[in-house]
């Protein structure tokens, strides 16, 4: 099942089911009006919702053209956004850039922030920056959303409360970064509105491509209509979603409507090094960072700047028949 949110007479839109192929959507309005409200009591509406899906599929009720460039965040705001580190070759790598080392406990124990959940937006909304000079970025990343998981919950249970998957660009201000951290306080202003496709998708509905708390399909990135990422989503990645919803649930409950994001998908080269740019037959990244530290590594000083207004950004995971799974996430940089 696939579900959206489209423009609707409050914030928090209006809920749609989603045809498989994404082409056609149904309004929810006679089951439950909201994601969010459809999370709240999902054991009550899922069954409705499922029912309702079965009937796009097979074209038993009026449809409505979806399309990808209306709808809104799935979840516009939500109570919870937490962003983790599944990939820790992209913490590594992130972290060398600004002269910090890699404590060996980051291959054991998660990094997690919480970040800004009540201005989240959609896949076509566009990035809006005030100041170059604050080196934009964007972050391709996998995410679930929760129901209400209990306290103290282990990796395989917390598996159980994963209710729908998505892609994030989490946009990060990176020469922010080093000065908010250096506060001991983490992230605020480095990091803005984050970005989600625009389709969420139940775990079932992904095949054996979801299995064991990953998502084990390519994430395709472009920068300016050049094939900048392709980095394999269920490799290297230290921490399954299970792993990451277990960590943040360690000391207490996690509302219905959380999202928890996986970090930035990241892989190295199969000769160990950082990896190389798509160009050169390699996997790329799903960030600029790791672009330029490599290159700082190869060349003695990084190349490729980072985000600039006009620049555009597309991410998105096709299944192995080439069918979009979520939509895509498709935006420009443009002046505040």
């Amino acid at each position: 099942m696939k579900l959206a949110t489209l423009p609707g007479s409050g914030r928090d839109g209006r809920l749609v089911v989603v045809s498989e192929d994404l082409h056609w959507c149904a309004p929810t309005t006679h089951v439950v009006p909201t994601l969010q409200a459809a999370l709240d009591d999902w054991e009550r509406y899922e069954p409705a919702l499922r029912a309702l899906a079965t009937e796009v599929l097979h074209e038993a009720i009026p449809l409505d053209r979806f399309h990808e460039r209306e709808a809104l965040a799935p979840l516009p705001r939500a109570y919870q956004w937490a962003d983790g580190s599944a990939y820790v070759n992209h913490v590594e790598l992130v972290r060398k850039a600004r002269g910090a080392e890699l404590p060996d406990s980051f291959w054991h124990d998660p990094l997690m922030y919480q970040g800004g959940s009540d201005d989240l937006r959609g896949g076509r909304a566009p990035i809006t920056l005030a100041d170059e000079s604050w080196g934009c970025d964007m972050e391709a990343e996998i995410c679930v959303v929760t129901g209400d998981v209990p306290q103290g919950i282990d990796a395989v249970g917390a598996l159980d409360h994963v209710r729908l998957i998505g892609l994030v660009n989490d946009v990060s201000l990176r020469n922010l970064i080093p000065g908010e951290l250096a506060k001991g306080f983490g992230f605020v202003q480095s990091k803005p509105a984050t970005h989600f496709s625009p389709v969420f998708a139940t775990p079932d509905s992904l095949g054996a491509a979801w299995s064991g708390g990953k998502l084990n399909l390519p994430l395709l990135v472009e920068l300016n209509g050049k094939p900048f990422g392709r980095a394999e989503a269920g490799e290297e990645c230290t921490f399954d979603f299970g792993t990451l919803i277990a960590h943040l649930a360690k000391t207490r409950r996690i509302g219905a409507g959380s999202i928890i994001g996986s970090g930035t998908v990241s892989n190295r080269d199969p000769d160990g090094s950082p990896g190389r740019p798509v160009g050169e037959g390699g996997r790329g990244y799903s960030c600029i960072a790791e672009l330029r530290m490599v290159e700082a590594i190869a060349k003695g000083e990084a190349a490729t700047p980072f985000l600039r207004h006009g620049d555009t950004v597309r991410i998105e995971m096709k299944d192995h028949a080439g069918h979009s799974l979520f939509g895509a996430i498709e935006q420009q940089v443009v002046p505040l």
